[in-house]
């Protein structure tokens, strides 16, 4: 073998490392798109389900708290992963550090309140809403990138704000009629005005925090599409830069605007259920490194099509693990909006794929101008 030959042989090795380690390289071999898809829907319902889980306490009100330890352990194994040689991403550097640090802020924003959201919504209304960020980045990106909407693409967004819509009835009609028809109430009087106006305040602010978080959203993806173009950031990257510059903000925030006092850390962390709720929040920040890496296989092992279809099917899964986990209503209104709202991801996924398609086949084909000689 020639010096050259040998050469050329290590790059194609260090090349086919790094594709490994990124997760950017495709398949040698045929790789089963079951596995990926089952792993991908799991870490979005644990997920889901823990952080509900968490901020469901009768008086848990340290939510910046709760972000700051879901970051630190996300890095920690993120790190950990790097060092085994799985992934690989760059090292810290001061100057992404702070080219990247308003998108940490928006991050921030869009976890703190969804978080916020979880704790006054129930699940499925929250997986319904959540839908209407699509449509918000979908039109920024109208606005700001030069994007298209498609007819198709209108109809699923006009079945998203129906299902919201639907969401919405059945959420304050369960509520109202669940307290309405309490003995308790019924015996003190036939109508308990401040009982029933504070059952729609406490959903008001539900809602609320659920269009700050469908704008914030918004707002984070589009920055962050403007950015990484930028800097050039992998999807590792993004994430580690993500959660360490996170970190910091979450600890101001928890030391100025929330109750540090022994009496409101015993009131969030009761020690019958510390142990459990704090491996519960270590869990979930593990979980979003599972939601990371499981998103990039179901993409490498099926298509970025298929895994919008996982995507817009996995919402019917997440909504009903809030009916069996939390005890969320299982009425005609909410199993509405939750086949509404499936049916939507579904025509919205399609019309994705349909664009995709007609956009490949307008562009003209790349003629070689240079041949590699053997």
């Amino acid at each position: 073998m020639s010096p050259r030959d040998s050469k050329e042989t290590e790059d194609d090795v260090v090349e086919m490392k790094k594709a490994l380690a990124t997760g950017s390289a495709k398949d040698a071999s045929p790789v089963s798109s079951v596995p990926p898809i089952l792993c991908y829907c799991l870490a979005s319902i644990l997920m889901t389900v823990v952080n509900k889980f968490v901020v469901s306490g009768r008086q848990f009100n340290m939510n910046f708290l709760l972000l700051c330890i879901q970051s630190s352990v996300c890095v920690s194994c993120v790190y950990v992963v790097k060092k085994l040689g799985i992934i690989s991403f760059r090292d810290f550097d001061m100057k992404d550090a702070k080219s990247w640090f308003p998108i940490s802020f928006a991050l921030v924003s869009v976890i703190y309140t969804g978080s916020k959201s979880l704790q006054y919504l129930s699940i499925p209304v929250y997986t319904i809403f959540k839908n209407l960020t699509i449509i918000l980045i979908a039109y920024g990106e109208v606005l700001w990138f030069g994007g298209r909407v498609t007819g198709l693409t209108l109809v699923s967004f006009i079945f998203m704000v129906l299902s919201s819509v639907i969401a919405a009835w059945a959420d304050i009609n369960d509520a109202l009629t669940v307290n309405l028809s309490d003995p308790a109430v019924v015996e003190a009087t036939s109508w308990d005005l401040d009982r029933v106006t504070g059952v729609v305040s406490k959903l008001n602010i539900g809602y609320l925090w659920m269009l700050v978080n469908c704008l914030t959203s918004a707002a984070y993806v589009l920055a962050m599409r403007k950015r990484i173009k930028v800097t050039g950031f992998s999807d590792w990257d993004t994430m580690f830069y993500n959660n360490l510059l996170s970190i910091p903000v979450l600890a101001v925030f928890s030391i100025i605007a929330e109750n540090w006092s022994v009496e409101n850390l015993h009131r969030n962390f009761p020690e019958e259920t510390r142990d459990f709720l704090l491996s519960a929040i270590a869990f979930s920040g593990a979980a979003a490194v599972g939601i990371s890496y499981t998103t990039a296989w179901c993409i490498r092992a099926t298509s970025s099509t298929t895994y919008s279809m996982v995507g817009a099917l996995n919402k019917l899964p997440v909504a009903a693990s809030g009916m069996i986990f939390f005890g969320d209503a299982v009425t005609l209104g909410s199993v509405s909006a939750v086949t509404v709202g499936f049916f939507a991801g579904l025509v919205y996924a399609v019309a994705k794929n349909n664009q995709k398609k007609a956009e490949a086949a307008s562009q003209p084909g790349i003629i070689p101008l240079t041949s590699r000689k053997e």
